[in-house]
């Protein structure tokens, strides 16, 4: 999915498990910056910024609250327009409150 994207200036934010050396050389390779922290097995550990990691909680949430709604959460919409439709529609109800 990362060699498709356009990540030329971006900031990829991820957590431990993408802590993998082809997928910081590709995210390196296409000259993005990386927010991942190291594995705790690693003997030489990288630097991460913690405060940019911590952006990272708000989507989680984004998600968790979208899982509340059981439609989104066991996809029974069987065509991708609806189910972006409800994602939007999903979407704005959390906004707004």
């Amino acid at each position: 999915m990362l060699q498709a994207m356009d990540l030329t200036g971006k900031t990829v934010i991820a957590d431990r498990g993408y802590d993998m050396n082809n997928i910081l050389e590709l995210i390196e390779k296409q000259h993005a910056f990386a927010v991942i922290p190291s594995r705790k097995h690693r003997k030489a550990q990288r630097k991460c910024d913690w405060w940019l990691y911590k952006e990272r909680h708000l989507v989680e949430c984004l998600f968790n609250k979208l899982k509340h709604y059981r439609r989104l959460a066991t996809r029974y919409d069987k065509l991708t327009c609806t189910f972006a439709a409800f994602l939007s529609l999903a979407s704005i109800l959390l906004w707004l409150n």
